[in-house]
């Protein structure tokens, strides 16, 4: 959108406040907002905010940070009656320089990488969530429906929120493909059509945004933690992912095996080398891995497969325009910026040094005893965030693509997070031991 244009809808829809919007490294969507009588700051990136209270932006004394708005992220907030809009703006130094510690810089880099190697990078993900009832002003676990995979409930307030959502989505420029009930009662998933890397990373912040507030609207609460209730299925984000070549898909060669290139071999087989150690990033919290359990249909297993839905990575069945890969372990807890960064890194890292991958795993790995997949070579994710953090540690690509000033503040935040679970006492805990110990 150009400047003229922006300013054209602004008045003709009566937009009096513009909501400006960034993203700190540990994920959370901020805003600053601004009249848009003073529209002629925003637009020259004069909107100034303290840096130095977004973790890992800016210490104190060097605290002054600018807004600099992306005005194709323009769009209307439905639920604000069009009298707001938003705009997804990059942090700004006050040298000019964009910050290298945000998260939306993070992932610009690896695009600009992916463009020096001819590649247009594509993704598209499948998030879950829940939506409980509220306790007053409280979340609660209380299920609003009793559902599972696919049903088609009557009128439910959770399937009216879902409604809602779609409706407010496609409002704001989405492309919704589909929408259903998921596998456990109250859980929920919408997949939007895939864009660009980063265009789809900016969508992921601006759809939990929606789910939340049009949960609350209704007197409901949704979640996008993986894992809120022990025995059912948890929630993920599935993302598929491709490369597009003079605007074909760099995945797809109709000669090669399962009509996939040497591209994607080389892809995959980055991405499996670095999958174990990117998990930090893509399962960043405590309660990421207990999701990430046997069972549960839990993407453990570091296999790639064709269609089968027990490895780490699957490759759908549609080939031409939309071959691509679905990678499986990440949860919406993560910050789609970081997380979409290092995924893209693997792969490219793949084709830099053309890595070649093992065999498909096209069976049930699931059923596989521990020394079936010793035999096949396959690996696990870790099994909690501390182990990840320190699998993390020993992977250089992972530091060069967050940057080590990023990637030092973003392992002390994760680590102060384990160490107050550590200490914590759980409700598990009370159970199990105050009357027999």
């Amino acid at each position: 959108m150009k400047e003229e244009d922006l300013l054209k809808v602004i008045k003709e829809k009566n937009v009096k406040i513009l909501r400006l919007q960034f993203t700190d490294l540990d994920g959370t969507l901020k805003q600053v907002s601004v009249p848009t009588s003073d529209i002629k700051r925003v637009l020259d990136g004069k909107v100034m905010f303290d840096g130095s209270s977004v973790e890992g932006f800016a210490r104190i004394q060097e605290s002054d940070m600018y807004l600099r708005p992306d005005l194709s992220t323009f769009t209307l907030i439905p639920w604000e009656d069009s009298k707001s809009a938003r705009i997804i703006c990059d942090v700004m130094e006050p040298d000019g320089k964009e910050c290298e510690e945000s998260p939306r810089y993070i992932l610009k880099k690896i695009v600009s990488q992916a463009r020096q190697m001819g590649f247009e990078a594509q993704a598209g993900p499948e998030p879950e969530f829940f939506i409980f009832e509220a306790d007053g002003d409280n979340p609660s676990e209380a299920f609003v429906d009793s559902g599972s995979y696919f049903d088609m409930l009557p009128l439910s307030r959770s399937e009216l929120v879902r409604r809602e959502v779609v409706q407010d989505l496609e409002e704001m420029g989405f492309q919704v493909e589909a929408d259903h009930h998921e596998v456990s009662p109250s859980q929920h998933e919408i997949d939007f059509r895939y864009a660009d890397i980063l265009t789809t990373a900016d969508r992921v912040q601006t759809f939990k945004l929606v789910v939340k507030t049009v949960a609350l609207k209704n007197g409901l609460r949704a979640t996008f933690m993986p894992k809120p209730v022990e025995g059912i299925n948890g929630s993920g984000m599935h993302v598929h992912i491709s490369l597009f070549k003079d605007g074909q898909n760099a995945f797809y060669d109709p000669n090669g095996e399962y009509e996939l290139s040497d591209v994607f071999m080389h892809f995959v087989a980055g991405l499996m080398e670095h999958s174990r150690y990117i998990t930090a990033i893509t399962n960043p919290t405590v309660n990421s891995y207990k999701r990430l359990v046997p069972g549960f249909e839990a993407p453990v297993n570091v296999a790639w497969a064709v269609s089968n839905r027990s490895a780490l990575i699957r490759i759908p069945q549609a080939r031409g325009e939309r071959t691509r890969l679905e990678y499986r372990s990440p949860d919406s807890s993560c910050n789609a910026y970081l997380a979409f960064a290092v995924i893209l890194a693997s792969g490219l890292d793949g084709l830099k040094r053309n890595l070649t991958p093992p065999k498909p795993i096209n069976k049930n790995i699931f059923k596989m005893s521990d020394s079936e997949k010793r035999g096949n070579k396959i690996k696990s994710l870790p099994s909690n965030l501390m182990e990840a953090l320190e699998l993390a540690k020993k992977d250089r690509l992972i530091v060069e693509t967050l940057g080590q000033k990023a990637f030092d503040i973003f392992v002390r935040m994760k680590e102060t997070e384990w160490k107050r679970f550590s200490t914590a006492v759980t409700n598990w805990e009370i159970k199990e031991y105050f009357e027999n110990v």
